[in-house]
């Protein structure tokens, strides 16, 4: 649910800003600087900064227990803004309460998955992901006629279901591989496990990898997720509602590839293959709604490519490989530090998007949309980790030469014989 939320977070502002915009008389930079501070980029990623490390610090349960009472504040501020001072209060509440939110709510997926099954539990929150804004633009479209008001009703049925979320999360357990690293009285601080993940070799060349993957790619979709309308403008889409209902298609078919190809073929299929044929198949959807004919062909080529291509692409991946990377003690840390750096990439982007739009076209922007797709997928393909069926423990064994927190207990399904033959051969 923090994955939904934080979709709909993004695409009520994508659908908004240009009513916002004409009510509150909002110039390109003013609109550039409140997608910047959302939920899509700056926002989050302070949340992200501060959410991670409190995250391995004191729990998951911490985060995801007060993470949302900040999410509503900002949500009332953004339903009932009269001006552009709330509008931006309310973006950047949001925005901070999300990135806390989905990097514990990433990491405790992928402690309490099954081994086997891992990359089919992961999926789930890239599956709530999806649904997120293919709801948001289906409310949008059907909403339309009522302008502004719409949008803020929008915001409301988010308002309401994070509050839903929220109480239904108080009586979710702890992770238990947090709990056993916890009762380590070995355990180091996590300030000092911080440090270390800037300091190992092994973690510096797993955060600059997933950097190139995650990093990349998103800032490539943080721009779709919050500009789209835009980018659909600048190729002769103009109508409001067929833009809304073709990306109700987008993410209708994220949703899908994600359920019948992530989740069913993660833990599978060889998944260097299956992150090169989703991120191959991303890169020739833009290729065609930029540079082919304009048209519905392009744009429903488009729709399709990029639909299926984000169910199965570098999102997904990132929150699987970011778990499996990272020893128990700095897990969550990692995931802050990468959604943060990634969310600065979408927001240094996101300040000057809109004015590229209008002084070099769709086609200039192609060259630079079309260069950070093609490099993520060269990054993801050709260093893809070789992590699969393996658990969590012995992926830390393989990677460290030992579990870091060697005097925790195993954690559920990983029995002591598994992980000390790992052990002996390392």
């Amino acid at each position: 649910m923090s994955n939904y939320i934080e979709a709909g977070s993004i695409i009520a502002i994508a659908t908004s800003m240009s009513l916002w915009q004409t009510v509150f008389g909002l110039d390109s930079l003013a609109v550039g600087l409140l997608s910047a501070l959302s939920a899509n980029a700056f926002g989050s990623a302070i949340g992200a900064a501060i959410g991670g490390p409190l995250s391995d610090r004191y729990g998951r349960k911490f985060i995801y227990t007060y993470d949302l009472i900040l999410y509503m504040i900002g949500t009332v501020f953004a339903i009932f803004a009269v001006n552009f001072t709330m509008l931006l209060i309310g973006f950047v509440l949001t925005g901070i309460a999300v990135g806390a939110g989905v990097t514990a709510a990433w990491t405790y997926i992928a402690e309490e998955a099954p081994d086997g099954r891992r990359a089919g539990h992961v999926g789930v929150a890239q599956l709530a992901w999806s649904i997120g804004p293919m709801i948001g633009f289906l409310l949008a479209a059907i909403l339309e006629p009522m302008g502004l008001l719409g949008s803020r009703i929008i915001f409301a049925h988010l308002f309401v279901i994070a509050f839903v979320t929220w109480w239904v999360r108080r009586g979710l357990s702890e992770s238990q591989r947090w709990k056993q690293k916890n009762a380590n009285p070995n355990k180091i601080g996590t300030y000092r496990g911080i440090a270390q993940l800037f300091t190992s070799k092994k973690n510096v060349l797993a955060l600059l990898f997933l950097l190139g993957v995650y990093g990349l790619w998103g800032t490539v979709a943080g721009q779709a997720g919050i500009f789209q309308p835009r980018i659909y403008e600048a190729t002769g889409l103009t109508d409001a509602r067929s833009q809304y209902l073709l990306q109700v298609l987008v993410w209708g078919l994220t949703s899908a590839a994600t359920f019948w190809g992530f989740m069913r073929y993660g833990d599978k299929v060889p998944r260097k293959w299956l992150y090169c044929f989703g991120a191959g198949l991303g890169i020739v959807a833009w290729a065609v709604l930029i540079y082919g004919p304009a048209g519905w062909f392009s744009l429903l080529f488009f729709a399709v490519g990029w639909g299926i291509s984000s169910g199965l692409g570098a999102q997904a991946f990132y929150g699987l490989w970011t778990a499996e990377l990272f020893a128990t003690r700095y897990r969550a840390s990692a995931q802050g530090v990468l959604f943060m750096l990634a969310r600065i990439m979408v927001g240094v982007l996101s300040l000057w998007f809109p004015l590229m739009l209008e002084q070099v076209g769709i086609h200039g922007v192609g060259v630079l949309i079309l260069g950070l797709l093609i490099a993520a997928l060269l990054i993801g393909t050709i260093w893809a980790p070789k992590t699969q069926g393996k658990t969590l423990e012995e992926i830390e064994i393989e990677r460290y030469g030992r579990l870091l927190d060697a005097g925790a207990p195993q954690a559920s399904g990983t029995s002591a014989a598994g992980a000390s033959r790992p052990m002996a051969e390392g």
